[in-house]
């Protein structure tokens, strides 16, 4: 199979290339925070109890995504964060963390809040699913 490009010395087509893997940048000597990511659903009693609204436990039904990100010894004015679609990239003088997120987000609808005390900035974005009208109507 031949690769169709502009340029004959390149190996991969755009198409092949990682969204976000521009903010990527292997010689940056900061380390990568700890950070998990949970996925969190909008539940009533009609779907604990009955299970009306035909939602079950897994990712597929879940309506937003938390990153929760360990950054000890940090201040909120220290810390950079962008969010693309499908890419989350925070800097800190100390921590960098790029992540490719498991879903497509809305990228302008999202909270972020710093928790001093536990030192942990927790990300809230909401999922962006192509037939979620549909579904979660």
């Amino acid at each position: 199979s031949k690769v169709k490009s502009e340029n004959r010395k390149t190996i991969w087509s755009i198409e092949e290339v990682p969204e976000g893997s521009e903010f990527d940048d292997t010689w940056d000597p900061r380390e990568q925070p700890e950070y998990e990511i949970l996925f969190k659903q909008c539940v009533g009693t009609e779907d604990v109890f009955f299970g009306m609204s035909g939602k079950d436990p897994s990712t597929a039904c879940c309506e937003d995504i938390v990153i929760k990100i360990k950054l000890p010894e940090t201040k909120y004015s220290d810390i950079t964060l962008d969010i693309q679609d499908t890419v989350l990239d925070l800097r800190t003088p100390k921590k960098k963390l790029l992540l490719h997120l498991p879903y497509p987000v809305n990228s302008k609808d999202g909270r972020a809040r710093f928790l001093s005390e536990e030192e942990i900035l927790e990300v809230t974005l909401r999922v962006s699913r192509k037939f979620d009208f549909i579904n979660f109507a």
